[in-house]
């Protein structure tokens, strides 16, 4: 499904952020990118994303080459990957069914399909009675649910999260990775960029390890 064939991504200061990136991520597998602060793993996920493109080498995503797509088909690539941060992008001045019914909206899904699926993503997160809420009003881990919502309510085939739980106390990490793994089991592709050792080492999911923008480990 993504797939990495030699890549580059160097930086109009020379700086190289990802040199000869070699490795698969197959369809309906789970696992975590990691390494050093600097290491590449933010790069790496917004060449998945189209977020930025690579320098050389290829970067396909279901066999197609992501650095041939023309900018006008960029949004219909983008609508296979659902996208968490460490901070969440919310819109403060929205209730939380607002927020993760922005996709849909963009997408011209009509209100009664958006309805539904925003309160079927809500639902899954566990945030179903406070979808009437504004976001300043939950807890770090609920707005963080906010976004993994948003980000599923498309109910795309790919799930990128970058630090997700880069601001959250370990309890809330663990139920948070939870949920990714939840998403995985239904059929979902999950690839999420992590510091967090001490919380990845305890699930059995492979690590893509990176060191200074190169594969330093590939291992379960």
């Amino acid at each position: 499904m993504i797939h990495f064939q030699d890549v580059y991504k160097r930086y109009p200061n020379r700086y190289e952020a990802l040199s000869g990136l070699t490795f698969q991520l197959d369809k309906g597998e789970m696992a975590f990118l990691t390494g050093h602060s600097g290491a590449g793993k933010s790069t790496l996920l917004k060449l998945i994303a189209l977020i930025e493109r690579s320098t050389h080498g290829q970067v396909l995503l279901n066999n197609q080459n992501l650095s041939r797509v023309p900018p006008r088909k960029v949004p219909y690539i983008r609508r296979q990957i659902g996208l968490v941060f460490q901070d969440h992008y919310l819109l403060y001045d929205r209730t939380v069914f607002d927020n993760v019914a922005l996709p849909l909206i963009i997408a011209g899904e009509n209100h009664r399909e958006i309805g539904r699926r925003v309160r079927a993503s809500l639902d899954k997160v566990g945030l179903l009675g406070k979808e009437r809420n504004l976001p300043i009003a939950l807890s770090g881990g609920e707005q963080q649910r906010v976004g993994i919502a948003r980000a599923v309510v498309n109910r795309p085939p790919i799930l990128l999260a970058d630090e997700p739980t880069g601001n959250l106390d370990p309890a809330l990490s663990r139920d948070i990775m939870h949920l990714f793994e939840q998403f995985n089991q239904v059929g979902t592709t999950v690839f999420i960029a992590t510091h967090d050792h001490s919380l990845i080492e305890t699930l059995p999911y492979r690590q893509i390890v990176l060191h200074q923008g190169r594969l330093a480990q590939d291992a379960v």
